[in-house]
C-alpha cells in the first residue's frame, strides 16, 4: 500500500511539473482568467487556486500537489478493499 500511495503522490509531482513546464513554454500570461485550460488547471493541481490571490514558489505548488495526491491516493487505496472484496 505504500508503494501505491508513493506513486499517487508522485502522479501529483509530475502534473503540477507538466503544468509549470506548459507555463513557461507558452506566451505569457500563461493561465490567464480567459484562458480554458484554467479549469483543468485547477482541477488537476488544486494549490493553483490559491496561486491567484498569493504569490506560490514552483517548489512549494511541486510538493503541495504531491501531498494533496498522496491524502487522495490514501483516501482511495484505504476504500478499495471495501468496494471491491476479495473473491
Amino acid at each position: 500500500m505504500k508503494n501505491r500511495i508513493a506513486m499517487w503522490a508522485g502522479a501529483g509531482f509530475l502534473v503540477a511539473g507538466g503544468w509549470a513546464l506548459y507555463a513557461v513554454a507558452t506566451t505569457p500570461p500563461a493561465f490567464a482568467s480567459g484562458d480554458p485550460l484554467l479549469a483543468l488547471v485547477h482541477l488537476t493541481c488544486p494549490i493553483a487556486i490559491l496561486g491567484k490571490y498569493y504569490a506560490i514558489s514552483v517548489y512549494s505548488v511541486l510538493l503541495a500537489n504531491a501531498a494533496t495526491y498522496a491524502v487522495a491516493g490514501l483516501i482511495v487505496e484505504t476504500l478499495r478493499p471495501r468496494l471491491h472484496p476479495a473473491k
